[in-house]
């Protein structure tokens, strides 16, 4: 039987706040496989952040153990859980962070340049990302010139440029309206069919109902953890959405 690609075993996180102890994550086993597409869910307080701040070496655990890929990445140094971070996973949030005086292309090309690339291959491998999302003809467009949709576009060839071993995708849909987020959906369901591992954290049932499986989060323990029989299709939900609004748009 092939190694997970997450493990996380009696994984907690407590923080220091006013002098209390607010215990975050408590004892959180789980088990999520390579090509997996999981949709992490909770109220606010429940732990789901935190959780994927660990898995993303973001911040390092009280207790328990993190493994990525049979690697114990629990106890690891500043240093390595960058580096781990640079070359091992991709990070698309609700906010998209992008630089907003840089290109398309040279954010997209930016984790190549702290991983030591060179200019030209840079540029290569920034280029195919941009196409790959659908962006190719924006690459000279700055953050501002570009919608919502392909701003986050962007954001996800960036965190696919370094060939991650798994995406991370926190609130993605959060600043889009509807048709765009499944637009965003669509494309990280085809990254998925593609072999890529996705973890999604999100707040909307609607947006979980695209994801294979639901691991669900309360008081910073796992309280439901199940596999979405039919996900939802987001390219056809999208495709549904944009011809209803060019019939809105024909009435007069």
């Amino acid at each position: 039987m092939s190694t997970p690609l997450i493990t996380t075993r009696e994984l907690a996180k407590s923080y220091a706040l006013g002098g209390f102890t607010v215990q975050a994550l408590r004892g959180v086993s789980v088990e999520i496989n390579a090509g997996e597409f999981v949709a992490v869910m909770g109220p606010s307080g429940s732990g789901k952040s935190t959780f994927m701040n660990l898995l993303g070496c973001l911040d390092t655990p009280s207790g328990g153990e993190y493994l990525l890929a049979g690697d114990r990445v629990s106890g690891l140094g500043s240093d390595a859980l960058a580096a781990i971070r640079n070359r091992r996973i991709g990070f698309v949030f609700q906010s998209f962070n992008l630089l907003p005086r840089t290109s398309a292309l040279e954010n997209i090309a930016l984790p190549l340049l702290y991983s030591g690339v060179a200019g030209e291959e840079r540029n290569r491998r920034a280029t195919a990302r941009l196409a790959e999302v659908g962006l190719a003809d924006r690459g000279h467009h700055h953050p501002a010139q570009l919608s919502g949709g392909q701003q986050q576009r962007v954001a996800i060839a960036r965190a696919l440029v370094n060939d991650p071993v798994l995406i991370l995708a926190d609130e993605p849909t959060g600043a889009l309206d509807t048709q765009t987020s499944c637009e965003v959906m669509a494309l990280l369901q085809q990254l998925n069919a593609q072999g890529m591992t996705v973890v999604l954290v999100t707040h909307e049932h609607d947006i979980a109902e695209f994801a294979k499986r639901v691991i669900t989060f309360r008081d910073g323990r796992v309280i439901e953890d199940h596999m979405v029989e039919r996900p939802k299709d987001a390219a056809v939900l999208a495709a549904q959405l944009r011809a209803e609004q060019v019939v809105e748009e024909a009435r007069p």
